[in-house]
């Protein structure tokens, strides 16, 4: 007994105790770890209430999709930002997760708004395994994969449509449900002389400004048509702009004082 008490001692004394010691020590804390990342689901809720405030003003600044009064509607929602080329979801208010994406060239522009996800499916090849499909009323838009990946979160290159890598928009479709709101904004954009056949949001806001004063009669449907040529030809002979029946960045800028002036929020020089 004592033969053993004495080896006992002199291994306390020795490095290798320590090593030993040292080495169990750096396996228990790797394995608390271990656990804590099986438990952790991914979930917003499993962060504190101060690390979850840090996060949400982190986003709240690099999302300028998202209200100054933040996101207050129930259930799942997604904010895409072309100008950083980011996709964030929330969840009843909550920042859940970001992905990089890509949106439309500047000749074929992301519909900008809020929309619905109205449709899901699983589209394979060029759509990496998943389409959400919004309710644009002048295309078919949607989010989904991609066969040119070294583009998401680089160029806005696609026909109009949110663009992911194929793993992040497989993912995205299992949780988000049908009847999710969509919201897109661009800033930093390239302008595009608008003309008959063209269509997005951009021809939606000439509609609407036209119609505000008594130049076009039909709905904003964002679809540059015959209609919509005959009301702007007509805006541009009365002010005496170049009548091209095209919207070009004189006219657009002539347009947008005028509705000012009309709503009565022109500025005082």
């Amino acid at each position: 007994m004592k033969d053993v008490l004495m080896r006992l001692r002199n291994l306390h004394k020795s490095k290798f105790f320590y090593l030993v010691l040292s080495m169990i020590f750096i396996f228990a804390l790797g394995f608390y770890f271990y656990l804590n990342a099986l438990s952790f689901d991914g979930n917003h809720d499993n962060l504190s209430f101060i690390e979850q405030d840090m996060q949400a003003a982190s986003i709240a600044a690099a999302d300028p999709a998202m209200p100054e009064s933040g996101v207050r509607e129930k259930g799942y929602q997604i904010h895409v930002n072309l100008d950083t080329k980011q996709l964030y979801v929330y969840k009843d208010g909550q920042f859940v997760k970001s992905y990089p994406c890509s949106g439309g060239k500047s000749t074929t522009p992301s519909p900008e708004g809020s929309w619905k996800i109205v449709n899901k499916a699983e589209w394979g090849e060029g759509f990496g395994g998943a389409w959400m499909g919004f309710n644009v009323p002048w295309g078919k838009y949607g989010i989904h994969g991609t066969v040119y990946p070294w583009t998401i979160g680089k160029s806005n290159s696609s026909e109009g449509c949110i663009r992911m890598l194929n793993k992040d928009v497989r993912e995205l479709y299992k949780y988000i449900p049908y009847g999710t709101t969509v919201t897109i904004i661009q800033e930093d954009k390239r302008f595009r002389t608008m003309k008959n056949g063209d269509i997005g949001s951009d021809v939606k806001e000439l509609q609407k400004n036209l119609a505000k004063l008594g130049y076009y009669k039909g709905s904003p449907d964002g679809k540059f048509g015959n209609y919509l040529k005959i009301a702007l030809e007509k805006f541009q002979k009365e002010n005496k702009i170049y009548t091209s029946g095209r919207a070009d960045k004189k006219t657009i800028e002539i347009l947008k004082k005028k509705v000012l002036e009309y709503e009565g929020t022109s500025p005082v020089n």
